[in-house]
């Protein structure tokens, strides 16, 4: 049996009802490292998403829309998570991290990252940003979980143009 918000209760056998309070149980994602900035919890967005998609006012089509590219790197770049997905009920959500940031070389900015890799990148680069997506490879549900900011706090410094 497993505890949902708002003291209802499902044992897994029992059909999974589409109510708010079902979908918004998901892994809880935070920053890896003790220095995140600038930290934005997407959840009320999310939720919002769920909620007209329980109410009819939204298709299934519509906010199932994940890019190729993101199914791509949530295939091999994207972390597992113990979350199903709110929409179709049957698959665990993946996580993937993209980071961008100016002190970056241009060929990679906006890569997906494993977690593990932006404990040594805040040690390393001045500042960027970290955004954490969730995926389910089965409907393409697809929603923008946090965004924050990781890197040593300097100043960036300029390269010079050629």
């Amino acid at each position: 049996m497993c505890k949902l918000p708002g003291n209802a209760a499902r044992r897994d056998g029992e059909d999974a009802r589409r109510t708010l309070a079902a979908m918004s149980v998901r892994q809880r994602t935070t920053a890896p490292v003790g220095t995140a900035r600038c930290v934005i919890d997407y959840a009320l967005a999310r939720r919002s998403a769920l909620a007209a998609y329980a109410a009819g006012r939204v298709r299934r089509a519509e906010i199932c829309d994940a890019d190729t590219y993101l199914l791509r790197a949530a295939r091999y770049h994207g972390e597992p998570t113990e979350a199903l997905c709110p929409v179709c009920r049957d698959t665990s959500m993946v996580t993937v991290t993209y980071t961008f940031g100016d002190g970056f070389r241009a060929e990679l900015n906006g890569r997906a990252r494993a977690t593990r890799e932006l404990v040594m990148m805040a040690r390393e680069y001045p500042d960027f940003t970290v955004y954490v997506v969730e995926v389910c490879p089965a409907c393409r549900w697809n929603h923008l979980l946090t965004s924050y900011v990781l890197g040593t706090g300097e100043p960036v410094r300029r390269r010079a143009r050629s």
